[in-house]
């Protein structure tokens, strides 16, 4: 299936269009918890502890692959809409490029530093040797990780999103036969775990390297090309378009470690355990939202750039029925299997499956609304207002929930804990609600 930036989106056009990026985040973060499941199972629950409590600060790297694959993508779609083919692929290559150099500097540094790096994030002797291994592995791969995340994006913007579904359905098969190969069959633990995460990220990396760059299977509207001069601007205006992005994944990385932090201080290793659980969850359900944003962002850009406020505003109406209606389905799948969902990784443990399970099913009422707060935040990406989508984005990820996070514990007892979340989304509505009002008034009136 091939898609079209321009012209108008009624409800079923948008929902096909973002088919293939929704299927796509579903595939990458269902195969992203395939290393949980293995190790839990067959490495121990220390092990499993040990890469939950490493993967937000691997994450926090990846994700300025998704930082300039957001906004670059918004960029390529605006100059697409304002008629300079030839411009958006200079400006493809230099993004990618830019992360290439990125990506080996950061690993670099991240491979010395790992030990203390472990330490500030909470790590004990036990775990100590376990964390330093995976994340060491995992720089390796930081590189083609990095340009993964970007491509994510950049495969809407070459008007080829199934593309990227299908690479990442490769990119999961691979990473679950590696897994049960090195974690199960060998028995190498976080060790396995991390080799099996890395090989499929060059995958997912290398892939798109050798697609964008060859106009022989390349039929689409974005290019590679050889030479390009340096154009900081751009790059600067991507990384800024896409900072709200990049926001809401370091944001859940630093939110993260902070859960680790006091979790590890009133509940151990246990704690870490069922919070690593609910993250996967998350990861998984959040995958619709994240994938209508990567599909929605390039075009509410091109017709930005096209100056085509109707069909602005018609798209945000009926992407606000469709991520409220989303919302309503996944909190209730997220309640019913709470308890199944916990069986899968930690049913050789009874305290803790009760414990994953009640935190499950209190964390997925956020869901009713954080669409339409992510999709805000993707909206003003779109609009070039790379400034107040990361404000939103920043507010709700790191602001609300941090404190939330510290005080309820301290008020109420750690069970609160597991409510930190919604009430940072029930924050973050009304701010968003407050950006459109103050910022995008127009897209709230009807067309007269």
């Amino acid at each position: 299936m091939n898609i079209k930036l321009s012209g108008h989106y009624g409800y079923s056009r948008l929902i096909k269009t973002a088919l293939p990026s929704i299927a796509m985040m579903l595939v990458s973060s269902i195969y992203g918890i395939v290393d949980g499941l293995f190790v839990s199972n067959f490495a121990g629950k220390t092990g499993f502890a040990a890469v939950n409590l490493m993967w937000p600060a691997i994450m926090t790297l990846g994700a300025l692959g998704q930082m300039v694959g957001s906004g670059g993508s918004a960029l390529i779609g605006k100059i697409k809409g304002e008629g300079y083919p030839q411009k958006a692929d200079r400006v493809f290559t230099m993004l990618v490029s830019f992360l290439c150099c990125c990506g080996v500097l950061l690993g670099l540094l991240f491979a010395i530093f790992c030990p203390l790096i472990a330490r500030w994030l909470g790590s004990d002797a036990d775990m100590m040797e376990e964390c330093v291994l995976y994340g060491r592995i995992c720089m390796v791969g930081l590189p083609v990780y990095m340009l993964q995340q970007a491509f994510q994006a950049f495969y809407m913007a070459a008007e080829r999103p199934q593309l990227g579904t299908w690479l990442s359905i490769g990119c999961g098969l691979v990473n679950i036969v590696l897994d049960a190969v090195f974690v199960w069959l060998c028995g190498w633990g976080v060790v396995g775990a991390a080799i099996a995460t890395s090989l499929s990220q060059v995958v997912g990396g290398v892939f798109p390297l050798i697609y964008f760059s060859s106009k022989k299977i390349n039929k689409g509207s974005l290019h590679l090309i050889e030479r390009v001069h340096t154009l900081w601007p751009y790059i600067g205006k991507a990384c800024t378009n896409g900072l709200s992005e990049y926001v809401g994944c370091i944001s859940l990385s630093i939110v993260s470690i902070c859960y680790n932090l006091q979790l590890m201080n009133y509940l151990g290793q246990d704690g870490v355990a069922a919070y690593g659980i609910v993250m996967y969850i998350s990861f998984v359900l959040c995958a619709f939202f994240i994938g209508y944003n990567i599909a929605l962002t390039p075009i509410i850009g091109f017709h930005y750039g096209a100056d085509n406020l109707t069909e602005l505003r018609s798209l945000f109406r009926k992407s606000t029925v469709i991520v409220l209606s989303f919302g309503c389905l996944i909190t209730l799948v997220a309640e019913v299997f709470a308890s199944p969902a916990a069986r899968i990784f930690v049913a050789y443990d009874t305290s803790l499956t009760l414990l994953t399970t009640k935190a499950i099913r209190i964390y997925a009422l956020c869901f009713l609304i954080c669409g339409w707060n992510m999709f805000i935040s993707a909206l003003f990406t779109g609009l070039q207002n790379g400034k107040v989508s990361a404000m939103a984005s920043f507010m709700r990820s790191i602001v609300f929930e941090m404190i939330a996070v510290w005080t309820l514990p301290a008020l109420l007892g750690i069970d609160s804990i597991w409510w930190a979340v919604n009430v940072s989304e029930v924050l973050t509505l009304l701010f968003c609600t407050f950006l459109m009002i103050r910022y995008a008034p127009q897209l709230l009136r009807q067309k007269r």
